[in-house]
């Protein structure tokens, strides 16, 4: 059987990785083998973590969230249950951005939440 050379199509396919490789620290960016393990780690890695940032985030909008409801005499519980039985559809993240940004436009959701709780 003859021997077959590696061409331009092994080429293409190692530099592919090789670049997806570089920042890595010794042989994983320069050999091939290496770099493929690694950059497989990294795939697995980068996917797992777009998930969890996500829950991050909401973990960290949630306590500022509670902080500044808490300093107007609300927790963080009853302000959110009030704002549903108001009808009030805002996310987490923009009432996380009201509570840093907009004091006054939080404090009126807190008044808002603190009517319907005490009504209901």
């Amino acid at each position: 059987m003859p021997r077959t050379k590696g061409g331009f199509k092994t080429r293409r396919r190692r530099k592919k990785i090789l670049k997806q490789a570089r920042g890595f620290v010794s042989g994983r960016s320069k050999l091939y083998a290496s770099a493929t393990d690694a950059v497989r780690h990294a795939w697995i890695y980068g996917y797992r973590h777009r998930k969890e940032r996500k829950r991050d985030f909401r973990g960290l909008w949630n306590i500022r969230i509670g902080a500044a409801s808490r300093a107007l005499g609300l927790s963080y519980s009853r302000l959110i249950h009030g704002l549903k039985l108001a009808g009030v559809t805002i996310n987490r993240k923009m009432l996380a951005e009201m509570a840093i940004h907009d004091a006054q436009g939080f404090g009126k959701m807190v008044e808002i939440a603190k009517a319907q709780v005490a009504a209901g």
